[in-house]
């Protein structure tokens, strides 16, 4: 039996939920989330709690009712708080500015890096060297920060380069002269 997709997920006031054959659509105060349902997996609304179901045993089934429901989840959260990831830039001389919608990284390079948000992802700089990257899609917003990121990963010398604000970088000893 599925551990988390048997667990009903209740629907806050403000939210609505609208299940078609393919996907379900979570309507909330900050906007509008599809997401797709797989075969065999059944979901339904009852007494303001979503139940998801499914109809096999089939190893791939039972990976897909966790998945839905975890996406149906994640979802309802997001249409009634969002979500925020903070990315923090340590290392001499690298700072990060607003330019546009996108921002502009320079991080060491010969040129400054600029990136755009993608589709329903806000960017907005905090000082010279913290990125916050906000939206509705946990998806998305973790994507976006990973490729923020994947710029200038920290390095386990010195620890410069682009970390999440709650990342614990290990350190390396380096190189000790010989006597």
């Amino acid at each position: 039996m599925s551990r988390i997709g048997v667990k009903p997920i209740t629907i806050p006031s403000g939210v609505t939920l609208q299940v078609a054959e393919k996907s379900v659509t979570v309507t909330g105060p900050k906007g509008t989330l599809e997401a797709p349902l797989f075969p065999k997996v059944k979901v339904s609304v009852e007494d303001a709690k979503v139940l998801v179901t499914r109809t096999s045993d089939v190893p791939q089934v039972r990976a897909y009712h966790g998945l839905v429901r975890s996406m149906i989840n994640n979802h309802i959260e997001g249409v009634t708080k969002g979500y925020k990831i903070t990315l923090k830039m340590i290392g001499t001389g690298y700072r990060v500015t607003l330019k546009g919608k996108g921002v502009s990284l320079a991080v060491g390079f010969s040129h400054p890096v600029e990136i755009l948000p993608e589709v329903g992802v806000n960017l907005t700089v905090e000082g010279n060297d913290t990125i916050i990257i906000e939206g509705i899609d946990k998806q998305a917003v973790g994507q976006m920060a990973a490729n923020i990121r994947k710029v200038r990963p920290p390095e386990p010398y010195k620890g410069k380069g682009i970390r999440y604000v709650d990342e614990v970088v290990l350190r390396k000893a380096g190189k000790t002269a010989t006597k």
